[in-house]
């Protein structure tokens, strides 16, 4: 029997990047979406639910691998991975908002994850190594590869396979390489062990090979017509493979004997179940179980229904092949058979040009999409070992070959042309030149802000992102963000963008769907270099806006239940008056934060600020975040309830309390506490909405800040902190800032500019709060003092030695002349 759709699991609002399906009552997906789902066959319809819903970090997942049961785990564990290089474990009998370990050892992206029979874990990360874990702790590191480890697979305790962007393969003996592997002619993508012969691999060069372990290649599986991303084994031996051509295929003795044509551009991912089911996981971030057996197969109308949404496809003719419609045939041509499962074949039909797929099983050509032309919408490019949203070849020169300039749709072009000059020692007179053809060749790519997006783990899915510039350079038709990077550029004289490129670009890799062999003339020698557009100052507060409300109320109200419910603790839980003005407080929010948001039909006041701050005075150390969460919403919708006297002090003076501000920093901190602090510093960040800041509030808050270690502080902590000297600087452009609480500002952004050695995005931030000082002293004539600008000008020096990032290079520049 054919493969058909059994079941549509929607729940993931994102790409589905990794899948493992280990038994036949479980699924578990990863998603860019930044959550992993554990789904469970319920024993009543059998149909698959989303069980658990597990967040554990603020980006990308991009693997996922299943440890088998335990005594303390009798449902086993996720073991889940991605953009935060970090490997989490969570317990899927009792699931936390925490995974119960936590391994750490990678600096890169991890973007491939597996699990011996044994236990042991094997990840592969872009920072070029394999790592091998026993017990939660690291076992082997496995070094040896050029570029990213793609794929890792476990064939015993001691036994590793790794595939990397360099072409090759390795077979890992503990920590020694005892075989590599070449045939490949690009990234190796996937790994699968086949029984009584080897393995098989996949790779960017749409083919997979099967391999024995001693390095001979059994055979070739060619069908594929772009990326092949994954592999798994049926248990009868068939390999099925999915990859960048929308298409699962499976494969019987070396031939396709069947493809699964999906309504995506990219099955990223695709895993078998003991029962012979197939599961998928596509770029339109849905998971799909295809079964062999008629009694799993959905109802004849969802069967239906899937064939239409598969058929409705537009197609890019880079895809299918070159397309030259007066050679097409008729729809006549369809009454002879294909020759083999997946053949591709097109017809004119009037004047559309329809793709139609050989379907072996069911004997019939199946419509697979409509043909369009689409410029940017071809293949992945790999450059270096990770993946671009364009690779282009410039011609420089007459008789010298061309030069590689990679390009994500996420960067600044003129970041991107900067790296492209420097990296081939071009002068920086050029810039422009490469701006405008990067602005040529990708017509006008739109996107958002990409990287610098959090997912809150705490609440569920509170987005935070930078709120955007008013900064704009003159004439050129660009709008910057200072603080992603991240800018919006129109071509001149096109104002259209390509939905191609912009909708399934690969946020993940910054994968590649175009293959430019553009060229750009040698451009003529310019006078002097030309600067890149200024941003300061920069006029816009950056807050901490987004949430999930009701997930946050949703906790705060089963911690009150908690506490209410257990002795010892139940003079602790909301008083009636409470519960009344937060269940005001949280339908205010709801409003407020809806989309498109609705005017609230009562607003908030001292007396539900004063709610709040009473519980956090007296709610436990581990219970106090999503109190602080909601103190950050409501500063920042509500700044109005602030007003009364003594309000704002008293809220702040809890605040700091709550994440325990003052108490001894030796690390490391308990989780609870680092986790209010960074709600903390949000919330603080929230604060300078509304009417003009009480200088004397801004400088205590400035002095219980300084109090902290900065090297106690993480990633996200350092980002939220710049964040509140970048809004105090704001805050600065529109009304002056009193001497002392400048002092106190100018101190506070030295320490951090002077402490952080590694993260750029905190420096940046933290340098532009310095430029709006340096701004607004020039402009109200109240210049900085000598010794400041000694100790500033010493801090600018070293920063562009330590910081590559072209915005950091930029805005030390504009520093250095306002100074």
């Amino acid at each position: 029997m054919p493969y058909k759709l059994s079941a549509p699991l929607k729940e993931h609002t994102s790409d589905v990047r990794a899948l493992s399906s280990p038994t036949d009552q479980l699924i578990l997906s990863a998603s860019r979406d930044t959550t992993a789902i554990s789904w469970e066959r319920s024993p009543s319809d059998s149909k698959f639910k989303a069980e658990t819903v597990l967040r554990a970090g603020s980006r990308y997942i991009n693997s996922v691998a299943y440890l088998p049961p335990t005594p303390d785990a009798p449902k086993g564990y996720a073991v889940t991975a991605g953009q935060e290089c970090v490997i989490n474990i969570f317990n899927l009998q009792t699931p936390r908002d925490d995974p119960d370990f936590c391994l750490l050892g990678h600096t890169e992206n991890i973007c491939s994850l597996d699990v011996t029979a044994g236990g042991t874990i094997i990840s592969g990360s872009w920072d070029k190594t394999a790592k091998v874990w026993k017990n939660y702790n690291l076992a082997y590191d496995l070094k040896g590869h050029q570029q990213s480890v793609w794929a890792v697979l476990g064939i015993d305790e001691d036994q590793f396979l790794t595939g990397s962007a360099d072409k090759t393969i390795k077979l890992w003996q503990q920590h020694k390489v005892v075989q590599t592997f070449t045939g490949h002619q690009d990234a190796v993508r996937g790994l699968v062990l086949i029984p009584d012969i080897g393995f098989a691999s996949c790779s960017n060069d749409s083919e997979i090979r099967v391999w024995t372990l001693g390095g001979d290649v059994v055979y070739t599986l060619s069908g594929h017509t772009s990326f092949v991303y994954s592999l798994s084994v049926l248990p009868n031996g068939d390999i099925v493979s999915a990859g960048e051509d929308r298409a699962v295929r499976v494969w019987k003795d070396g031939e396709c004997s069947q493809t699964i044509v999906h309504p995506a551009i990219s099955v990223w991912a695709v895993s078998t179940m003991p029962n012979g089911d197939i599961v998928s996981g596509c770029s339109d971030g849905v998971v799909r179980v295809f079964s062999e057996s008629e009694e799993r197969w959905a109802s004849a109308e969802a069967l239906q229904d899937y064939d239409n949404q598969v058929a409705s496809q537009a197609l890019p003719s880079q895809q299918v092949g070159d397309v030259k419609k007066s050679d097409l045939p008729g729809p006549e041509a369809l009454n002879t058979p294909g020759k083999k499962s997946g053949e591709v074949k097109m017809i004119k039909n009037n004047d559309l040009v329809e793709a139609y797929q050989w379907d072996s099983t069911a004997y019939t050509w199946q419509k697979i999409g409509d043909v369009v032309d689409a410029v940017g919408s071809g293949r992945k490019q790999l450059y270096q070992g990770k993946e671009y949203d364009y690779v282009f070849d410039v011609d420089i020169q007459d008789g010298v070959p061309p030069l590689k300039l990679p390009y994500n749709v996420s960067e600044n072009p003129y970041a991107a042309a900067q790296r492209f000059l420097q990296t081939n020692e071009i002068s920086l007179n050029y810039i422009d030149e490469v701006v405008k053809f990067i602005e040529k060749n990708t017509g006008g790519v739109n996107i958002g802000t990409g990287g610098e997006e959090y997912v809150d783990p705490f609440t569920g899915a509170s987005r935070y992102r930078s709120a955007p510039s008013t900064a704009q350079s003159a004439g050129t038709g660009q709008y910057v963000d200072p603080f992603t990077g991240a800018s919006r550029y129109v071509a001149s004289g096109n104002t259209s963008s390509t939905p191609s490129a912009a909708s399934y670009g690969d946020p993940f890799t910054g994968a590649s769907r175009y293959s430019g062999a553009a060229s750009v003339p040698p451009p003529a020698p310019a006078p002097a270099p030309v600067a890149v557009a200024k941003i300061l100052p920069v006029k816009t507060l950056v807050t901490f806006k987004q949430a999930n409300v009701s997930a946050m109320q949703s906790k705060l109200f089963q911690f009150d239940e908690a506490l209410r419910h257990e002795i010892s603790t139940s003079s602790l839980a909301m008083y009636p008056d409470e519960i009344t003005l937060l269940e005001g407080t949280f339908s205010y929010l709801s409003q407020g934060t809806a989309s498109p948001p609705k005017r609230p039909s009562s607003s908030l006041t001292h007396t539900h600020v004063e709610a709040i701050t009473s519980i956090l005075e007296r709610w436990p150390s581990s219970q106090r975040f999503p109190v602080i969460d909601l103190s950050r919403l409501v500063i920042g919708f509500c700044p109005d309830a602030f007003r009364a006297a003594g309000t704002k002090e008293k809220f702040t003076e809890a605040l700091f309390k709550a994440a325990e501000w003052s108490t001894a920093w030796a690390p490391p901190l308990p989780k609870a506490r680092e986790t209010n602090m960074l709600l903390l510093l949000r919330t603080l960040a929230n604060a300078f909405e509304g009417e003009a800041v009480d200088g004397v509030w801004l400088g205590h808050v400035l002095e219980t800040l300084a109090q902290a270690p900065y090297a106690v502080l993480n990633k996200t902590q350092r980002v939220a902190l710049a964040t509140i000297l970048f809004n105090a600087s704001v805050e600065g452009l529109r009304n002056a800032l009193n001497s002392s609480v400048r002092n106190q500002l100018v101190a506070l952004v030295n320490k951090v500019l002077e402490s952080e050695t590694a993260d750029a995005e905190a420096i940046y931030r933290t340098l532009v709060a310095l430029g709006n000082i340096a701004y607004a002293a020039k402009a109200n004539g109240a210049p900085l003092p000598a010794p400041q600008v000694g100790e500033i000008s010493q801090c600018l020096q070293s920063l562009p030695k330590q910081f590559s990032d072209p915005r950091i290079h930029n805005v030390v520049a504009e520093i250095g002349a306002l100074l």
